[in-house]
């Protein structure tokens, strides 16, 4: 048995999609705009056909250097962007107005060097902003061609519901992986209920779920993860032992960390794919090197055990970014 490939937006994908942000922005230093066109070439050659970028990521430097990248070659990719969250100038803060939604795609389109985008998503939950209408100008979007697909990101199995009595929505993005499990509240079971795939961001973990453990200490500056509750003090103690024990089921799986995570995932139900992002070349062949691996449920049991709500120690979001989030959370 294998994985196979997955529709988003009735568009056959490969299942392991690329997260673009790391070229830009989150992780440390950004990579010279000429290493990450050449690792998004290298993304086609392997066979990823699903990119995953937005303006929040480097300010439009991530849109920019996509639509760069992608010259002669946007046949090949599904794109998808987001808007709705504001982080410079006078405007900070989140904006899904529907005036706001259709000056944000424009800027996209021109950054992104394209005519239209397959899906086109909401960054976070406006809840200034009825979602019915939101979704009403994103639906006007498609029928004038900008647009292919509808998504949302970080909202709950409520509001996507909402979303959907207005305009199907083709995809709902959310972390998951083995230590994030929030979508399994009820996000997971509203997307197959609805035709909506899940689209799972940071699958491995923010790079916790990988061979290579971040140690925090060791961590850029202005790396993301420095605020993140489980990355820190007496937390990161405890989770790294069970980070070293999730790296042995791999090994002893005939797989590395990171693709076991990947493929943990995808077992979730056929409605999932995973969007894991990296800057360095040999991360993304090894994420995509065994997509079509499907996990023994007997070493899905294992992950389980090892690590799921109850074991692993601090949140995954600092307390502040946690306000803007919809996505259901544990008590």
């Amino acid at each position: 048995m294998s994985i196979k490939p997955r529709p988003i937006a009735g568009r056959l994908t490969n299942p392991i999609g690329l997260g673009c942000m790391s070229l830009s922005w989150a992780y440390g230093g950004r990579p010279s705009d000429a290493d990450g066109i050449a690792l998004l070439h290298r993304a086609i050659d392997l066979g990823y056909d699903h990119f995953d970028t937005a303006r929040l990521y480097g300010l439009g430097h991530n849109e920019t250097l996509v639509g760069q990248a992608l010259k002669g070659r946007r046949d090949k990719v599904f794109l998808a962007s987001k808007m709705g969250i504001f982080a410079s100038g006078e405007k900070r803060g989140i904006d899904c107005a529907p005036a706001t939604i259709r000056s944000e795609l424009e800027t996209s389109l021109r950054l992104l060097q394209t005519d239209h985008i397959d899906l086109y998503y909401m960054h976070r939950r406006d809840f200034t902003v009825p979602i019915e209408d939101s979704v009403g100008e994103m639906a006007r979007l498609i029928e004038e061609g900008k647009i292919g697909a509808i998504g949302l990101s970080e909202m709950s199995a409520d509001t996507l519901r909402k979303a959907c009595a207005v305009h199907p929505i083709a995809a709902m993005q959310t972390e998951y992986s083995p230590w994030t499990r929030q979508a399994e509240i009820a996000v997971l079971d509203a997307c197959a209920q609805t035709g909506t795939t899940f689209v799972a961001f940071s699958p491995v973990g923010r790079g916790a779920l990988t061979d290579t453990l971040p140690e925090p200490d060791g961590l850029e500056e202005k790396d993301i993860r420095r605020a993140m509750p489980r990355f820190q003090g007496e937390n990161w103690e405890t989770n790294r032992k069970l980070l070293q024990d999730f790296a042995q089921i791999a090994a002893r799986a005939g797989v590395t960390a990171a693709q076991l995570s990947l493929a943990w995932v995808l077992s979730r139900g056929d409605h999932v794919v995973a969007i894991p992002g990296t800057a360095k070349i040999p991360h993304l062949e090894e994420n995509i090197a065994r997509w079509d691996w499907a996990i023994p449920a007997d070493v899905a049991a294992q992950v389980d055990a090892l690590i799921n709500q109850q074991t692993v120690a601090g949140h995954r979001y600092a307390a502040a970014m946690l306000s803007t989030i919809d996505t259901e959370d544990f008590a």
